[in-house]
């Protein structure tokens, strides 16, 4: 009897010892409400975190009972989503944006010098007066500004001010001279604007490399700058990941090195520059990837922007009569690229805004993927694509890579530019989701604001920051909130080639999270925009 109870209480002994053993983990995160995202859109309670990475997710019982850690977070039911995705960004060039004189929102030609001048008093050691952001749009005339007055403020000291968009600049004289543009000069994809035969400081496209291409490199601790500066922003709104279309080799470069020595934390999907130099070192080295940085894809130019009237266009613009806008290549220099991406293995993502660039570039990626395929190659915009095109995106397994707020930007003065019936086959964000059944979403930021959120309720509700118009712009073009979250989350993954590493909360990926102050999924249209983030997570590690 004695050697029963001895047993009895040893065996009792040792099931609560098991039962109390709990695996020790890097943080615990419990009383929230996950959204997952993962295949069926799970909504849960709570997760575990080890090494970077989700190591289990489930409800507070199953998470609490089972982990024990140091650091364990109470969120009292505030919502959590994967760590937000830019899919299409300029990272490094917002960075170096921060540093020059910031004409977003001017709201005349009077202002944007105004605003010039006042940059270059507070720096005037700078051997260039740079700036961007300026949009003719907003102004009440919406004609193009001229250099007369720069040319006046600086007639010894080069300007070069950058539109909204990246496809038009306005210069003095003194950059004209360094780039050795005349009223004679002329290049394929690119146009030097004159009035009376005289240049007026405007350059479309291809033209501004001339004056660009005079502009000393950043240094590289100027480049860190840069990329710190921008990563905090990029934090403060969500952003766990950027897509950063179109750079060099140094950059990647100054990238990996600084995810290496730890100062930069944010995740990079970098879309290389097509020069010869890149392609023929990428080529030779292949695709990269690892938890911090893919190098897989090229970011090739097909036409401009519709608002400096650089898209191309399969008809005329509808406020400037047989006008076309214009490839940046010929069509057999694209078809030569695409032949280089399809031979070497590399993602080829175009920027394609008028119907013409979508439809030649569709055509051109129909050659080489011939069906349907897993090579993801994107249009980038997809902005304006005719009836006849839009099947081709579903043929050809081609995924549109596109930005909410531009359909929410460009309303007010869109249909001027392409007419009440093309304007329908514009911006058509549900019409390009149904092709493949899905979008990759971003905001394009320097060009748009960098915030997802703005993307989120550009996307789902059509409207700009005041909530206008009242049903919104072309409303049959609305995406569910749904998609939209799985647009700049595992969508926009899936177009990365990282959906294995991120984009949904499930063990094994990649421990990348935000948690917001409301749920975006159940709050009100008019507040989207406001919501704020309560913090962000990168590899399990808060960042903001």
């Amino acid at each position: 009897m004695k050697k029963f109870i001895f047993f009895s209480l040893l065996y009792s002994t040792f099931s609560i010892f098991s039962c109390t053993t709990k695996e020790k983990v890097d943080l615990i995160v419990h009383n929230g409400l996950v959204y997952t995202v993962d295949e069926g859109f799970t909504i849960t309670n709570a997760f575990a975190v080890k090494d970077n990475r989700f190591v289990a997710v489930g409800n507070n019982n199953a998470i609490l009972s089972k982990y024990d850690s140091e650091e364990i977070i109470d969120l009292q039911g505030k919502p959590i989503y994967p760590g937000f995705i830019d899919a299409h960004s300029h990272f490094f060039r917002y960075g170096l944006g921060l540093q020059v004189a910031d004409l977003l929102g001017a709201e005349s030609e009077t202002e944007l010098v105004e605003r010039v001048r006042i940059h270059a008093e507070k720096n005037p050691e700078a051997s260039w007066i740079l700036g961007r952001g300026w949009d003719q749009n907003l102004w009440e005339s919406k004609e193009f500004p001229t250099k007369t007055k720069l040319d006046s403020l600086f007639p010894d000291k080069p300007v070069l001010l950058t539109r909204i968009d990246g496809h038009a600049a306005l210069v003095n004289q003194k950059a004209l001279d360094l780039g050795g543009i005349t009223s004679s000069t002329s290049m394929v994809g690119g146009k030097v604007i004159l009035i009376g035969n005289k240049p007026t400081g405007v350059l479309i496209d291809n033209a501004i490399g001339l004056v660009s291409s005079k502009v000393p490199d950043p240094s590289k601790e100027e480049a860190r700058i840069a990329m710190t500066s921008a990563q905090e922003n990029c934090f403060a709104v969500g952003l766990t990941t950027v897509v950063d279309a179109g750079l060099d080799k140094e950059t990647i470069d100054l990238i990996s090195e600084m995810h290496k020595d730890g100062s930069l934390t944010m995740r990079v999907y970098a879309m290389i520059n097509p020069t010869e130099a890149n392609m023929a070192h990428y080529f030779k080295t292949g695709i990269y990837q690892d938890d911090n940085l893919t190098v897989r894809s090229f970011k090739i130019y097909g036409d401009g922007a519709l608002g400096s009237r650089g898209a191309a266009l399969l008809k005329p613009y509808h406020d400037h009569a047989d006008y076309y806008g214009f490839l940046l290549k010929n069509p057999e220099e694209f078809d030569e690229l695409a032949k280089k991406m399809y031979e070497n293995g590399f993602q080829m993502n175009t920027h394609c805004i008028g119907d013409s660039a979508n439809r030649t570039l569709l055509d051109i990626y129909a050659k080489y993927l011939k069906g349907k395929n897993d090579l993801r190659w994107r249009i980038e915009h997809a902005q304006v694509v005719s009836k006849e095109d839009m099947p081709k995106f579903a043929q050809y397994s081609v995924i549109p890579s596109v930005q909410p707020t531009h359909a929410t930007s460009d309303m007010y003065w869109a249909g001027q530019r392409l007419g009440p019936f093309r304007i329908k086959t514009a911006y058509a964000y549900k019409e390009l989701l149904d092709q493949n059944g899905m979008l990759a979403l971003g905001s394009d930021f320097p060009v748009e604001h960098i915030n997802p959120l703005y993307g989120f309720h550009s996307g789902v509700v059509r409207k700009d920051a005041k909530n206008w118009p009242e049903d919104g712009f072309q409303p049959e073009n609305k995406i569910t909130r749904e998609h939209a979250l799985k647009g700049m989350t595992i969508w926009a993954a899936f177009a990365n080639f990282e959906e294995n590493l991120k984009g949904s909360i499930e063990p094994g990926k990649l421990a990348d999270f935000v948690v917001l102050e409301k749920d975006i999924m159940t709050a009100p249209e008019n507040e989207l925009r406001e919501i704020k983030i309560s913090g962000t997570f990168v590899g399990g590690k808060k960042v903001y």
